[in-house]
């Protein structure tokens, strides 16, 4: 069964910029190019069927391109350890006026609705239980600030994972309005 995910892809020249931020923290998995995305929707095992459905739902979706940058950086954590690196995505509303329509693509499918608040932003690092101190990487790196780039696609993802983590390839490619 497919693994699936929807995500953007930011331009080289942003991937780039991010790619010579990492570093400086012990321990940290750094995402490659391969991996750097934000993500829309996370979609999960699905079986073939739903999958094509799926890609024939997101293609009637029609957005008009939109212009955002990467903004500062955030943590996540699991249960009080901090596992995940990130910056963030400003402004926030056309992508999660995307996100709710990719949403609702995926409930006419037969997919739960996303029951999380949606926070756009890119992975960057991830952290296992050895990973030093993140604190001297944000002194540093964040205030970070891309340029603004437009959005004018998103993609349909199929995440295989492996013994180095996951690939990704795209499975379809969804151009704006």
């Amino acid at each position: 069964m497919p693994r699936l995910f929807v995500a953007i892809r930011p331009p080289a020249e942003i991937r780039r910029t991010l790619l010579d931020l990492m570093g400086g923290i012990p321990g940290a998995r750094w995402q490659d190019d391969e991996r750097l995305h934000i993500t829309l929707r996370f979609v999960g095992e699905v079986d073939r069927h739903c999958a094509a459905d799926l890609t024939a739902a997101l293609s009637e979706i029609h957005f008009q391109p939109f212009e955002i940058a990467l903004t500062g950086l955030g943590q996540f954590d699991r249960r009080g350890r901090i596992d995940t690196l990130w910056s963030g995505v400003q402004p926030r509303h056309q992508l999660s006026q995307l996100h709710k329509r990719i949403d609702r693509a995926c409930t006419s499918v037969g997919l739960r609705p996303y029951e999380r608040a949606y926070l756009p932003h890119i992975t960057i690092a991830r952290f296992g239980r050895a990973a030093g101190s993140m604190e001297d990487f944000i002194a540093v790196h964040g205030g970070f600030t891309s340029t603004v780039f437009t959005v004018d696609s998103f993609a349909l993802f199929e995440s295989h994972l492996g013994h180095e983590g996951a690939t990704y390839h795209i499975v379809e490619r969804y151009r704006a309005a």
